[in-house]
């Protein structure tokens, strides 16, 4: 009688230096919209018009505040660690004098950190949020569409946002680190 041992696969972990190098490598294509989460290889949801509209308004509106003060990122890989490079939506990161040009942006660069879901919602909030506070992204905002809505994620302690809010549409709000930033909750949708 033959004894059959099963083994579980092991799933292999890409690091983002593995990941830049099958980019540099032709392995993905130019408009492949593919992100690093936690060391796989992430297809990203395709971006409808509605959430192109909403990104697009959102830099408009922190450019016209902010501007000379921040350098404000759409849809940039961030580094967060040996595993992951997400592309948020919006990231408004301090100000450099050569725009991030020389290093990839990480957790302690980020003020503001904008995710705007209609059909990633739950991957956002399951996964991409905790994968944030992780990595202790200090504030994120998660635009939800399908509910005009504002999610905001604050103070991560390890690993999980330990204030978590929806304000009401008429609120007006800001960031700690972004004085000079105020909006009205309902401003943030168009």
């Amino acid at each position: 009688m033959t004894t059959v041992m099963s083994a579980k696969p092991k799933r292999h972990r890409f690091s983002v230096h593995g990941y830049h190098q099958m980019g540099r490598a032709g392995i993905f294509a130019e408009d492949d919209r593919v992100e690093l989460i936690e060391g796989e290889i992430i297809e990203m949801s395709p971006i409808g018009t509605r959430h192109a509209g909403h990104v697009n308004y959102l830099s408009s509106l922190f450019y016209r505040q902010l501007a000379s003060q921040v350098v404000i990122s759409v849809q940039n890989p961030l580094r967060l660690g040996e595993f992951s490079e997400p592309q948020p939506d919006l990231t408004i990161l301090r100000h450099r004098d050569d725009s991030y040009a020389s290093v990839m942006p990480g957790p302690t660069d980020v003020l503001l950190l904008v995710e705007v879901a209609d059909s990633s919602l739950q991957f956002d909030r399951e996964v991409k949020i905790p994968l944030y506070a992780r990595h202790a992204v200090e504030v994120v905002w998660l635009l939800d569409l399908k509910n005009n809505a504002l999610e905001i994620y604050e103070e991560p302690v390890d690993g999980i946002y330990t204030i978590r809010r929806t304000p009401p549409l008429s609120t007006r709000i800001s960031v700690k680190s972004l004085p000079d930033f105020k909006v009205q909750v309902a401003e943030l949708f168009v």
